[in-house]
């Protein structure tokens, strides 16, 4: 199962949202931190400006009356609040500052708890205690627009780095496709090379990867099919000279020699020929089961071939990449095999899956990496006549051709099983794409 946490663009999005979400709330701490120091800022000048507003009202016009929450107290009077009071943490806060913010040796006090809060204070010059109304440390607010407005900037924020970690792992993202057909043998145009000069670099240098491998493969295939081209005409004429001979033993051990060379230099030519399948597809079940009876009409009295076909008319391929496939698994189960061999279909949730397997006695383990190499021969005993060591290579860059998957190992109590797998796309993978043909 995919997620989307695996990808570039989901781990970038993550890393994007936490880091936006982690700055936002630290910036809403530290803004509300400092409103509530301003506020407190804010409430000690103003009880000193008020406090220095009625010492000056007192010297300059004392027969006027104050206002009615504003009063003078006798310092003897018992409704002076004690000195050791017990006080919340903020208003003893605030007590500090403007006991700071006041001349030397003033005295600052909080009326009777429980009661609205009302300020006392008593400098030095003073003759009486100044009673004044206390400013709320925090004044009711209708409602706190600063997370409305930190929410709206947040989800711009975000839309915008996603835009931008979408428009950045675009280019990874076809490089990975890319590499993915590259690696299954199907042709990549050249990748636009955008974005950071990291990735620039890295899209030129796959690029000149891809050609340097295409002229390779080219070369490689030009000359196989020469070869193998040039070889069929003295083949053909040695054949029949082989034919006229007048000796039959040796004339049969001559042209059984040729049959042998005609089958490498076909093998050669399939090998080199790298052309898009144009054929129809057709039932998967239905042919393999056209082959078995096929290879079962050569020893009727001895089913060499089974079939165990489950995967339904839903499983379809192109005809020829799947008679080739069936033919060199099948003549490979033969050659090195024993009877009976099995061809297997299936459906998983993944996808279509296809077995070919002997009841021989299969490859050792230290072989298996190396058994569908081109031109590798396992040991002396399975490569006889007119084997090029081509067959299992033939048969895994088909079976990637058309998007699948092949895995070469040895079955529990049968022998060599080759198992192919493709996904439910597979017969739509197959489109023309050069004017070669089988």
């Amino acid at each position: 199962m995919r997620r989307p946490i695996d990808s570039l663009f989901g781990r970038l999005a993550l890393l994007v949202v936490a880091v936006l979400l982690i700055s936002h709330f630290a910036w809403f701490v530290l803004i509300r931190v400092e409103r509530s120091q301003s506020q407190a800022r804010y409430a000690v000048e103003e009880a000193a400006f008020l406090i220095d507003a009625v010492r000056q009202h007192v010297a300059r016009t004392p027969s006027v009356p104050l206002p009615s929450r504003v009063r003078l107290v006798d310092p003897a009077s018992p409704e002076v609040p004690p000195a050791d009071q017990p006080l919340p943490e903020p208003i003893q806060r605030f007590v500090e500052q403007l006991r700071d913010r006041l001349p030397p040796g003033s005295l600052v006090r909080i009326g009777t708890p429980g009661r609205p809060p009302i300020l006392w204070v008593h400098e030095a010059a003073d003759h009486d205690w100044i009673v004044v109304p206390m400013l709320s440390l925090h004044p009711p607010r209708p409602r706190d627009q600063m997370l409305a407005w930190l929410g709206i900037i947040f989800t711009v924020a975000v839309m915008c780095a996603l835009f931008v970690a979408w428009r950045l792992q675009q280019p990874i993202r076809a490089l990975a496709q890319a590499v993915t057909r590259f690696g299954r043998g199907h042709p990549v145009p050249p990748l636009a090379e955008r974005g950071p000069r990291e990735l620039r670099a890295l899209t030129h240098g796959f690029n000149q990867m891809v050609r340097e491998v295409s002229r390779t493969e080219q070369d490689r295939a030009v000359m196989l099919a020469g070869v193998a081209h040039d070889l069929k005409t003295p083949l053909a004429r040695l054949r029949l000279r082989a034919e006229m001979m007048d000796e039959p033993k040796m004339r049969d051990g001559v042209v059984r020699d040729v049959d042998s060379l005609t089958h490498i230099v076909d093998q050669f030519l399939v090998f080199a020929h790298d052309g898009t399948d144009r054929s129809e597809p057709v039932e998967v079940d239905a042919q393999c089961e056209r082959i078995a009876r096929t290879y079962r009409a050569v020893a009727p009295g001895n089913p060499t071939v089974k079939t165990e076909l489950a995967a339904g008319m839903g499983f379809r391929l192109p005809t020829a990449t799947l008679e080739r496939i069936l033919s060199n698994l099948l003549d490979n189960a033969h050659a090195y095999g024993a009877p009976p061999i099995v061809i297997a279909t299936a459906r998983t949730h993944t996808g279509w899956e296809l077995s070919v397997c002997d009841h021989g006695h299969g490859i050792s383990q230290q072989d298996l990496a190396n058994a569908s190499r081109p031109f590798v021969r396992l040991d002396p005993a399975r490569g006889g006549n007119g084997h090029s060591g081509l067959g299992l290579a033939i048969v895994e860059r088909l079976v990637r051709r058309l998007g699948g998957a092949c895995e070469i190992g040895n079955a529990q109590g049968r022998g060599l099983c080759v198992t192919m797998t493709f996904p439910f796309t597979a017969a739509s993978r197959a489109t023309p794409q050069s004017e070669s043909a089988w």
